[in-house]
């Protein structure tokens, strides 16, 4: 099932420095997000002067858990939290094609790392802003069936779904 042991991947990340050893050793890290969700604006293409131009929008994530004690899973009260990402893609290839088929309601899968950054608003206030940025999507209104079509880091998915044989 595994191609490595887990304990040679987790190596990979983590190494502890020996008390011996004074030397410096360098660590690997990992930021890396994954979402599906569903898209809250249709996406806009911005350029600031000087840089290279970013598509943006917001996608909205759903956690569902059911309240009270019982033990029965059919009672208790259903409750949900949305959660906006805002989705940020600078890659050429990945941003045009964003812009062009990811639409306001569209369900889609968002791989990428997680940014945070400041700005100035129009007040001149300093306002802090955590921002995902892609570096691969799904797109299609269900994620069961893919398709073979790959396009720069994009994998577009089916509208239908297969019947059990």
């Amino acid at each position: 099932m595994f191609r490595r042991p887990v304990l040679q991947v987790l190596h990979q990340f983590v190494r502890h420095e020996s008390e011996i050893s004074s030397s410096l050793v360098l660590e690997r890290s990992l930021n890396r997000v994954q979402l599906l969700g569903r898209v809250g604006q249709d996406p806009v293409m911005r350029q600031v002067e000087g840089k290279n131009p970013v598509t943006i929008f917001s996608l909205a994530t759903n956690e569902m858990w059911r309240s009270g004690d019982s033990e029965v899973y059919q009672m208790g009260d259903v409750s949900q939290k949305t959660t906006w990402h805002r989705i940020s893609v600078f890659r050429p290839g990945l941003r045009d094609v964003a812009y062009q088929y990811v639409k306001k309601g569209s369900r889609i899968y968002v791989e990428g790392k997680v940014d945070y950054g400041e700005y100035m608003d129009k007040n001149n206030v300093r306002r802090q802003a955590t921002t995902i940025i892609a570096d691969f999507l799904s797109l299609g209104s269900r994620v069961h069936v893919l398709t073979t079509v790959h396009i720069d880091n994009i994998i577009f998915l089916s509208d239908q779904t297969k019947e059990k044989a």
